[in-house]
C-alpha cells in the first residue's frame, strides 16, 4: 500500500506542477483499486458438513452389592426389605441388595460372622446370646419393634397355674426358647424330679412335633402364624406372651452387620437403613398397595394366614429403623445377667448402633 501511494503521488506531481489544493468535504477522492477488496475476492468460510453432537452422558457409578440373609422363610414381617427393593429405594441409595432365605435358620449368623453374607436378620434376645458367645455381630436397624414369638400351648386356655405350666412337655427352636422362656416355665425343682422330661430341640419343625404329640408346647413359636397353621391340622392352641413371663420387651426383628467391618462400611449401612426407613413410611401410608406389591413380587406369601397377620404386623413396623433404644438393650443385658445366663453385662455399643452416627 505504501509503495502504491508513493507512485500515485509522483504521477500527480508530474502532471500537475502547480500546488495541490487543500481537501474539503466536497473534494472528490479517488481511492486506488488496489485498496478495495471485491466481493468476488472475499474468502467465504466453509460451513461445517457435520453437526457437533453433545458428549455422551457419564455412566452412573456401579451399585454396591449387599447380600442379606433372612431369619427364616420370607413372610410379611420382612415387608420393608421387599418394598425397598421393589420400589427402587436401594438403587436410589447406590445399593443392589440380594435377599436370601436360609435352608436352616441357625446358619444365618454363622454365615455373617464368617463373612459369607453382609447382613443377617435375627431377634434381639438371640443377638445378646450370640454376642456373649463371642460372635462379632452388631444390630444396625430394627424392622419390628415388638417380640414376634411366644409360648404356644396345645388345648384351650386355662388358668395359668404354675403347676399346670410346669407339667407340660416343651419343645424349642432357638436359644431364645431354651434359655429364656423355658426356665420361666419350668422351676428348677420340677427339673430335678425323676419323672421330668427335658425340653427337646424341634429343629424348626414344631408342627410335626405337635401333630405327633411329641410335645405339649412350643417355647418360642411365631404367634402370628403357628396357631393358624396348627388349626389347619385340627390342633387348637393358646398363646402365652413373653411379658406374662416377666421377660423384658425386646425388638422382634433386627438387622445385624459384622462388627469387625462396621466402621469401614458405615456409609453403606447408613444408605441401606435410609432405604428401609423410606419403605416403612410408604407401607404405613399405603397399606393396601404395599400388600399388593408384596404378594405380586413374591406370590408364595399370598395365603390366608399371612393376609390375616398383615394388619397386626403393620402396627409393629419400625418407622425409624436406625433409632436405638439404649435403655431397652441395657435392660435386657441386666436381665440376662440376673438370670445367670451371662457372667457380665456388655456395653450397648457392643450390641447395637445407629449407623448414621458412625
Amino acid at each position: 500500500m505504501f509503495s502504491n501511494s508513493v507512485i500515485y503521488a509522483n504521477e500527480e506531481s508530474e502532471e500537475s506542477p502547480q500546488e495541490t489544493a487543500p481537501l474539503t468535504l466536497d473534494t472528490d477522492v479517488q481511492v486506488p483499486e488496489a485498496l478495495w477488496r471485491t466481493i468476488d475476492s472475499e474468502n467465504v468460510e466453509e460451513v461445517p458438513t457435520m453437526a457437533l453432537t453433545p458428549a455422551p452422558p457419564l455412566e452412573p457409578p456401579p451399585l454396591k452389592r449387599v447380600t442379606l440373609m433372612l431369619d427364616w422363610y420370607l413372610s410379611p414381617q420382612h415387608a420393608a426389605l421387599v418394598i425397598a427393593q421393589e420400589r427402587g429405594l436401594y438403587a436410589a441409595q447406590g445399593l443392589e441388595v440380594e435377599i436370601q432365605s436360609p435352608a436352616d435358620p441357625s446358619i444365618a449368623i454363622k454365615l455373617l460372622t464368617a463373612g459369607e453374607v453382609d447382613l443377617a436378620l435375627t431377634r434381639q434376645p438371640l443377638l445378646h446370646l450370640h454376642a456373649h458367645n463371642g460372635a462379632p455381630i452388631t444390630r444396625i436397624a430394627t424392622l419390628i419393634e415388638t417380640s414376634l414369638t411366644a409360648v404356644i400351648v396345645t388345648g384351650e386356655e386355662q388358668v395359668k397355674a404354675e403347676s399346670t405350666l410346669a407339667g407340660l412337655h416343651y419343645g424349642y427352636t432357638t436359644g431364645e426358647g431354651r434359655d429364656l422362656s423355658i426356665p420361666r416355665l419350668l422351676p428348677r425343682s420340677v427339673q430335678q424330679t425323676d419323672d421330668f422330661t427335658p425340653p427337646v430341640n424341634l429343629h424348626f419343625d414344631p408342627i410335626r412335633a405337635m401333630r405327633e404329640n411329641q410335645i405339649d408346647a412350643v417355647a418360642d413359636g411365631f404367634y402370628h402364624y403357628l396357631p393358624q397353621q396348627l388349626a389347619t391340622e385340627g390342633i387348637n392352641t393358646h398363646v402365652i406372651r413373653f411379658d406374662e413371663l416377666d421377660i423384658p420387651r425386646n425388638d422382634g426383628l433386627v438387622v445385624l452387620a459384622n462388627s469387625d467391618t462396621l466402621a469401614r462400611r458405615a456409609a453403606t449401612w447408613s444408605h441401606f437403613v435410609l432405604a428401609l426407613e423410606q419403605a416403612s413410611h410408604w407401607i404405613i401410608d399405603n397399606p393396601d398397595a404395599a400388600w399388593e406389591l408384596l404378594i405380586s413380587a413374591h406370590p408364595v406369601i399370598d395365603n390366608d394366614i399371612n393376609a390375616s397377620a398383615w394388619e397386626d404386623i403393620l402396627r409393629r413396623i419400625a418407622l425409624s429403623p436406625a433409632a436405638l433404644d439404649n435403655r431397652r438393650y441395657a435392660g435386657f443385658e441386666t436381665f440376662l445377667h440376673q438370670m445367670g445366663l451371662t457372667e457380665a453385662t456388655l456395653p450397648v455399643s457392643r450390641l447395637a448402633v445407629d449407623p448414621h452416627t458412625l
